[in-house]
Order: structure tokens, then sequence, then C-alpha cells
């Protein structure tokens, strides 16, 4: 089933301010002063993932949430996302005021709006007045003015055509059981790894900030940071002008979105100031291993750390990781491989499927 690509020939540009005037700021709850619970009002943030949200909070008189059918994004970090229900959020959120249209409008427009976001970055956000002076272009009517009611139907198509992939989907996973941890045993991080100490050898190095945001033959050294995806890399750097280590991990200690991320580093790799890397003290040979690691350590560290309480190694190794074990009660590294080899196949098998479905 493939699905119809969108002729955008004939649509118009038009200016966001001129649409949505009412972009507004809501008030800021930080993580210190909201209790997650799982039957109360989304909590947005800066992520790009989940549809904004951290998780849900508890309601309390003191709150003023902001209103369902809007069009939420982060100034750093910025993602739009709709928002079919009532929410709260912290630092930096703003939302656009798109209650007058339809869901399925609002979501057509949030793919529309999500390429402006590519010309901002941490450093340079996306506040309300640079988003008003952007533009983007968007289906018209004969009028000339936006044509909301074929977003809307267009979206409901897409959805519909979703539905059906992903019923095929879960016919085809239905011969997959979850993953037994009743045998696995708990472990200390501190026990598995050890924190490297790695260094920038070139002295002036923290005066020129030499890096590259793009790969290059020069600036070949993935470097490490408070980076939220990209496998938390943010720069290349010089081979020479860093420490290096390989087959290993990558904790990202603060950042607004970042703090708590973990990654997997099988190659080379060099680390700036809001990262460290850890590596297993058991000689671990496989990235698959590696990535099975990370992604059952970013969960426990996850739940523990925020941007008001950073993520230093000192507390990190404290905490505990289940981890399936061999007959001699230690780590079974040799299932962990096997299992992130099949995950990894599978994902990758999926995202083929999907691109026949979306037809890219």
């Amino acid at each position: 089933m493939a699905m119809t690509k969108i002729d955008a020939g004939e649509w118009k540009e038009f200016q966001i301010g001129e649409l949505f005037p009412k972009i507004r700021k809501p008030p800021v709850l930080h993580n210190r002063q909201v209790i997650e619970d799982e039957h109360g009002i989304p909590y947005i943030v800066r992520t790009k993932f989940n549809n904004g949200l951290k998780f849900r909070v508890r309601r309390n008189d003191d709150m003023i949430p902001s209103p369902a059918g809007v069009i939420s994004f982060g100034a750093e970090n910025a993602t739009f996302f709709y928002q079919p229900e009532e929410f709260v959020s912290g630092r930096d959120i703003y939302y656009i005021d798109t209650r007058a249209l339809s869901a399925g409008a609002c979501m057509f427009l949030t793919a529309c709006l999500q390429p402006v976001a590519r010309k901002y970055s941490y450093s340079y956000g996306l506040f309300p007045d640079l988003l008003k002076s952007e533009r983007i272009k968007l289906p018209a009517d004969q009028h000339g003015s936006p044509d909301w009611a074929y977003m809307d139907s267009f979206m409901e198509k897409v959805m519909k055509e979703s539905e059906a992939c992903l019923e095929n989907l879960m016919l085809a996973d239905e011969k997959k059981t979850a993953v037994d941890i009743s045998q696995w045993k708990e472990f200390k991080i501190g026990e598995l790894f050890d924190k490297l100490n790695l260094g920038i050898k070139n002295p002036d190095f923290n005066k020129t900030l030499d890096v590259s945001e793009k790969k290059t033959d020069e600036f070949s050294l993935p470097l490490v940071n408070a980076k939220h995806g990209n496998n938390g890399i943010m720069f290349y750097g010089r081979k020479d002008d860093f420490d290096t280590a390989s087959m290993a991990i990558d904790i990202v200690q603060n950042g607004a979105v970042a703090t708590g991320d973990v990654y997997a580093q099988p190659q080379e790799t060099g680390v700036l100031w809001d990262a460290y890397l850890i590596k297993p003290k058991c000689k671990i040979e496989s990235k698959y291993s590696l990535m099975f690691l990370a992604v059952v350590m970013e969960r426990a560290i996850k739940e523990r750390f925020g941007y008001d309480d950073k993520c230093v190694w000192d507390k990190a190794s404290q905490l505990n990781v289940m981890l399936p074990v061999d007959s001699y009660g230690r780590p079974n590294w040799a299932y962990m491989d096997s299992f992130m080899m099949k995950v990894m196949k599978e994902s990758e098998a999926n995202l083929e499927n999907l691109k026949l479905v979306l037809g890219i």
C-alpha cells in the first residue's frame, strides 16, 4: 500500500505571524515543582520525542494549564507538536494558538512548520518573534487563503493509512514475545564500569573551540557533549587535539534536554565538558552488547537525573541496572549481543517497510 505523495507545486507562501499572531508563553513549572502521576496532566518539555511529553503530573489548584488544541514548541531543540489535551510545561516552551483549526489541520501544519526549526539550535533559539517572521508554504484555496479543509481531509487519509500499516505490522509481530527478565540480576553500574579521564591535548583548544559541526577529512573525530540525539555527538575534532577511547559508553551529565542520555560509542571518540565516557571493566568486543548496556542504563539514569540534578559519575555509579546472567551469575554478554543484533535487524526491516508505505 503506497501513500500518495503531495503535489506542493500550487502551494502559497504565508508569513507565520500573519496567520497566527497569538504565540503564548505558558507559566513555567520546573521538574522539582511537579509530581509524576500516570493519570495526571501532560508535562511538556524541550524534547524531540513522544509529542514533547516527559511524563504526566498531578494537577493542583495553583496550576494554570495551557489549552488543548494548540501547537507547542521549544525555543531550544525546537520541535512542533499538536497538543490534543490541556498541558503544563517546563522552561522555554511556547504554543501557537490554533484552537480555531481541526486536529487534522493542526497535525498537517506541524509537518509544514518543522523545516523552520532546522535553522535554529540550542545556542540560537526559536523564540516567538523569530517564528512570526518566518514563512512557510501551505495549500491554498481559490481565494488565496490557507486551505484548512484540504489539510484536514488529507490528514484523515494519512491517519487511516497509518492505522492500516500498524495493523499489518502488529499481525506480522504476533509471534514475538516480551523479554522475560525474571531471571535477570541486579548490578551496580560502578561495579561494571570505570570512568575514563579523557582530556584535551592542545592547550590552545579552550581559547579557539576549533571544531566542526560536520565531519570532514581534517575534523573526523566524534566529540560527545550535551547533545540530545545524533548518538550524543555534537562536534567533530582533530584526533591530535584529544585523548580518545573506543568501545565506551557516553553519559551526558549536564544539559537542558540531554541530561542523563546514554549512548554506545564503539568508534574512537573524544569528549567535551558536559559528558563523560565510561569503559566496561570486562572486555567487550561487540558493539551490540555495548548498545544493550546503553539502553538499560539510560532507563535507570533518566528516572533519577534531570537538568536540576546533574548526572555526575559519583551518583550515576551508585545506581543499579538489571542484566541477563549466565549460569554463574555473571552478565551474559553473548545473550546481550545476539538479542541486540536481532533488534537492530528487525528495526532496519521495519524502517524499509515504512519507507515503502510512505513512498519515500
